[in-house]
């Protein structure tokens, strides 16, 4: 059995990487010559741990190669990742899904033999019946094409791990459950993919993972579902901390007393700027699209809180900065520590700690802005804000000191090494990750959103 994965974004290029791990010949397929320029040479055009070292290792080995040709794609396949983008679409909240559909369509027209598609795409539910009809339309006469929808549970930072060894996996099926009665739903087709979906996933079959096989809309709603869960979470913690940081209180104990009730859980419980990235803002905007498009408003009405939530972290978090500089940060030198919106990325997509520090620049501040890994894809958003190289370049001379990324070489920073650097001994702990008695016994102003100041 040979797989292709269509789309070499993170999704797709981690998907390649891991399919040639476990041992099967793979080919990436992206419509960006660039991308498959880079890759085909070993080079990963983003940071994610120990994926570098899996294409290189899978490219020199030729079990991973990559294209841009859908002909060759489909003369060499019989399994279809689809791995492509759903991004929010412009002047709406709804999902774009020519990216998907493009590929779907494209990758049946040039199928030279029976195949089964795997979406692996965020979609909104209801897509995956349509993109089925639409591969056997443009299928070749005689070529059996078809669709199981697989969805991806990756965390940025520890992809190849979520690939290979994941908590659950799920696969919906065209004729299962409500629609076993649908005219175009064979329980034959899905005893067929349910059995090839389980040769590609012998491996995590093996070591016990979890498989749950349903039909195709709850499939389609287990992503967004997950991560609207995840999202309510955090906006939950942080609007209480808004409460604590008023009256006194400790968010971070409160976080960890509630944290200790198994109904709860203490993770995704810590109180900070918010969340970002390339997945939770967009996904709970795509469903609650979805829900109006049905009809069903009401029922994801907590979402728009959820959303406001998040972004009222940002402006409360400048707010808490002008406040340390006594009113105004005009002139005001600031040393913002992390860009990406969370560590072991690059990722700035719908970034709290890069919003932050462009609307500190766009209001008069003077910041300095150093993240490890995010700093070039940061300046491609925000060009005017200054980046510097270094944790020291970024806090010398600095008036206030803003940790908005928790990366390990700003969690470990002692105030000892930073004082001789800063022009005043004030920080912001907007991810909660710093000991505010270390911190205030060097004579340092501590800060932290949660707590009071």
């Amino acid at each position: 059995m040979k797989i292709t994965v269509l789309g070499t974004g993170y999704l797709g290029a981690t998907h390649a990487a891991s399919m040639a791990e476990m041992g099967f010949e793979v080919l990436g397929l992206d419509v960006d010559p660039s991308k498959v320029e880079a890759l085909s040479a070993g080079v990963l055009p983003f940071h994610e741990p120990g994926l570098a070292e899996l294409l290189k290792k899978h490219v020199n080995s030729g079990r991973l190669r990559f294209t841009s040709d859908y002909a060759e794609a489909g003369a060499f396949g019989d399994v279809h990742f689809v791995g492509v983008g759903t991004p929010q679409r412009p002047g709406s909240y709804a999902a774009d899904m020519s990216y998907v559909d493009s590929a779907v369509a494209s990758i049946a027209r040039h199928a030279q033999r029976d195949a089964v598609i795997v979406g692996k795409s965020t979609v909104p539910v209801g897509s995956a019946r349509r993109l089925r009809e639409l591969a056997r339309q443009n299928a070749p006469a005689g070529v059996q094409v078809d669709l199981v929808w697989n969805p991806e549970f990756l965390r940025e930072g520890h992809g190849v791990e979520d690939t290979l060894r994941p908590d659950r996996m799920v696969l919906g099926l065209p004729g299962h459950g409500a629609h076993h009665d649908d005219a175009a739903a064979d329980p034959a087709d899905d005893q067929r993919l349910e059995a090839v979906m389980r040769e590609v996933y012998a491996q995590q079959l093996e070591a016990q993972i979890p498989l749950i096989i349903t039909d195709y809309e709850t499939a389609e709603l287990v992503k967004v579902a997950a991560n609207s869960f995840l999202a309510t979470k955090i906006s939950f913690i942080n609007s209480l901390s808004e409460l604590t940081e008023a009256v006194g209180g400790d968010i971070r104990t409160l976080a960890d007393a509630i944290g200790m009730d198994d109904r709860i859980g203490r993770k995704f419980l810590n109180a900070g700027v918010g969340f970002g990235g390339g997945c939770l803002p967009k996904d709970i905007r795509a469903l609650r699209a979805r829900a109006s498009e049905l009809g069903l408003d009401q029922s994801v009405r907590f979402l728009v809180e959820i959303d406001d939530i998040n972004i009222r972290r940002r402006d409360h978090t400048v707010g808490v900065v002008t406040d340390m500089l006594g009113g105004s940060v005009m002139g005001k030198q600031v040393a913002v520590l992390g860009a990406a919106f969370k560590p072991e990325s690059d990722d700035v997509r719908d970034s709290p700690a890069l919003d932050i520090a462009a609307r500190l620049h766009s209001i008069g501040a003077d910041v300095h802005v150093y993240d490890p890994k995010a700093n070039a894809n940061a300046a491609k958003r925000y060009p005017r804000v200054d980046y510097v190289d270094s944790l020291p370049q970024a806090v010398a001379r600095a008036e206030v000191v803003v940790l908005l990324t928790e990366w390990e070489e700003f969690r470990s920073m002692t105030p000892q090494q930073l004082a001789p650097l800063v022009k005043s001994r004030q920080i912001l702990d907007g991810r909660n990750v710093l000991d505010p008695q270390q911190w205030q016994e060097q004579g340092w102003t501590y800060r932290a959103l949660g707590r009071k100041g």
